[in-house]
């Protein structure tokens, strides 16, 4: 009889394409995945893997029975779903994605009282500012910032996420600070550039409803913490989170400009995957984050200028 623990690995194997990518991903050496593989073909008498060089493909037989994984996976996860609903208790791991700085900032101080209060369940945290593939890379709840386009997730609002455009000082005595959204095209604006990413078309309202500008600028990343040292180091423009910047903000290491002319407000949304059942450890996560961030952001709260 297969392991359940031996299926699991099998299955991101296959997804992933790789014994390495899918020991990174469940956090097991490249060897104890290769001898879990080996012991699982060992079990069913087949070879499930082909193995080249750059990557693993499944077999014909391993093809259908990674079908047969997938079924006995989902199985299992919703009676282990129904079982904590019926304990009333959170269990088990949870994997979610941030964007680099929100969660640095306002969700990874928290996990400590998160586990203290569900000392059952175990947190896996993934930072990034791409957008992850919730169902490829089984991730089990999202925080994302801005226009969402995935129709296949389940959307909670949890915040709204009010935007500026800044610039450091330095930036501004250097050069005279746009005075509408049209003088941006002027400016140096440093941009969040990754798969997907929309940065580098900045939508402000105006009088006449939104204003979308295609910007440029000589410094781009796919960080966001960078972009802000950037701006900070006067370089140049930033359409930044007050909830990121707050602080500079208050002491004045950062100023807004176009204060007239805002960017049009996104909101942060967490995002779970369609299912039978949400599982208990989601929604405790989600419900705790809410009670985290509250009616009113912190960030709003500690903000001291009127914007």
């Amino acid at each position: 009889m297969p392991h359940t623990e031996d299926l699991s690995i099998f299955a991101r194997v296959v997804e992933l394409g790789s014994l390495s990518a899918a020991g990174r991903d469940l956090r097991l050496s490249p060897a104890v995945v290769s001898n879990r593989i080996a012991r699982l073909e060992g079990d069913l008498n087949a070879r499930l893997l082909n193995r080249t060089t750059r990557r693993v493909n499944p077999t014909e037989e391993g093809a259908a029975f990674y079908q047969h994984c997938l079924s006995i996976l989902n199985e299992l996860e919703q009676v282990e779903n129904l079982l904590s609903q019926r304990t009333d208790e959170p269990r088990g791991p949870i994997k979610v994605s941030l964007p680099v700085a929100f969660g640095r900032q306002y969700v990874a101080p928290h996990i400590g009282a998160f586990l203290a209060r569900y000392p059952q369940m175990q947190v896996r945290l993934q930072l990034t500012d791409r957008f992850s593939d919730l169902i490829q890379e089984r991730i089990d709840l999202a925080i994302r910032i801005g226009i969402l386009e995935d129709s296949s997730a389940i959307v909670r609002n949890l915040a709204t996420d009010r935007r500026v455009i800044v610039a450091a000082p330095s930036y501004l005595n250097a050069r005279a600070a746009p005075k509408t959204p049209e003088d941006l095209l002027e400016h140096n604006c440093l941009l969040l550039r990754f798969p997907g990413s929309k940065q580098y078309r900045w939508t402000l309202t105006t009088p006449d409803g939104p204003q979308t500008l295609r910007v440029a600028g000589n410094m781009d990343s796919d960080n966001s913490e960078v972009l802000l040292d950037w701006c900070l180091a006067g370089h140049g423009l930033a359409l930044k989170s007050i909830w990121e910047i707050v602080d500079h903000l208050n002491a004045g290491r950062l100023k807004v400009v176009l204060g007239d002319f805002p960017p049009v407000a996104d909101a942060i949304h967490a995002l779970y995957p369609h299912g039978t059942h949400v599982p208990a450890r989601v929604r405790a996560f989600i419900d705790f984050l809410v009670e985290v961030l509250g009616p009113k952001p912190v960030w709003e709260r500690e903000l001291k200028l009127k914007i």
